[in-house]
């Protein structure tokens, strides 16, 4: 367990920004923090980052209480983006690689490799200024992983990049996982968090009130909902429905090979395998798949379920 932060109270004036909120990450798991704005994510990253402390509970990183030596180990790139304008960017990547410890000659190799990867090493006599947004967060996507921290918390890391640019950098971050790194990810971009996250914690209004590994909360919020892709007439589908279970759609997706498409909802209590028991002796199935629910889909359930409990 890279990081442990066991009931964290957060309070700033009249408001409680961490309510008793815990979560545990293994090494080298991408972790999604997610969460609406407010919900309190902000308030646990600076916490972890020692910028601000916890008013009770308390963190562990790599099997000690979180200290400042660990500041060391930990790469933060934070949503507020921030480079000195009128600094030129070679000059100013390698100061804040020496501000994390790094002797220059090594930063300096370091960031010529990173440079040239990600397609910016003609820019390095050029002033921040000059930039475009997209390689501004390239220079400091690079100034946060240089000396190769074993926490990395990216903070909206997608946020102003095109498609090409962010498929980039989501491919650097699977990368940096697959060699160890341990990864939190803030970000409202539900797409990202089911392509790379393996595990999320949901913070709404100040409390964690998700959790786990992300395949699994996808199974747990399944609704026993099904696509049928089959050949045969759709009343014969129809009329072989239980009580309870609902054809919610049926479309012919193929008119030359009759083949049809329907979407249907089992009872709670019925198995796929009893259903299509049921229904094979009349159709002739090709195919048939469970609808996942999306981790966007989720997102809103769980948040709107936790504002209708407080009202």
């Amino acid at each position: 367990m890279l990081l442990q932060a066991n009931n964290i109270i957060k309070e700033y004036a009249a408001h409680r920004a961490l309510n008793d909120v815990s979560i545990a990450i293994d090494s080298g798991n991408i972790f999604g923090l997610l969460g609406p704005n407010g919900a309190g994510k902000t308030s646990l990253i600076r916490i972890i980052n020692q910028i601000t402390a916890p008013d009770a509970g308390e963190i562990w990183f790599d099997g000690e209480k979180l200290n400042p030596k660990h500041i060391a180990q930990i790469g933060y790139l934070p949503e507020e983006r921030g480079l000195y304008k009128k600094m030129k960017v070679g000059e100013q990547a390698l100061y804040l690689a020496q501000l994390k410890g790094m002797e220059k000659s090594e930063a300096n190799k370091k960031l010529k490799f990173w440079f040239e990867k990600f397609d910016i090493d003609g820019w390095w006599n050029k002033k921040v200024e000059e930039l475009s947004k997209g390689m501004a967060q390239k220079v400091q996507f690079i100034t946060t992983v240089l000396h190769e921290p074993k926490l990395l918390i990216l903070d909206e890391p997608f946020s102003g990049f095109d498609p090409i640019n962010a498929n980039l950098i989501k491919d650097e971050i699977l990368q940096l996982a697959s060699n160890g790194t341990t990864v939190v990810l803030s970000t409202h971009n539900m797409e990202s968090v089911e392509a790379i996250c393996t595990h999320i914690a949901l913070i709404n209004q100040s409390k964690k009130v998700l959790g786990g590994a992300v395949k699994q909360i996808q199974k747990d919020f399944s609704k026993n909902t099904y696509t049928l892709d089959y050949t045969g007439a759709p009343i014969a589908l129809a009329n072989t429905m239980w009580a309870n279970n609902t054809l919610l759609s049926n479309n012919t997706i193929d008119k030359n090979n009759h083949l049809q498409r329907a979407v249907i909802k089992l009872d709670d209590d019925v198995s796929l395998n009893q259903f299509l028991g049921q229904i094979l002796p009349d159709i002739k199935l090709v195919g048939v798949q469970e609808l996942i629910p999306s981790m966007n889909d989720i997102f809103i359930e769980v948040v709107n379920q936790n504002k209708d409990s407080h009202e």
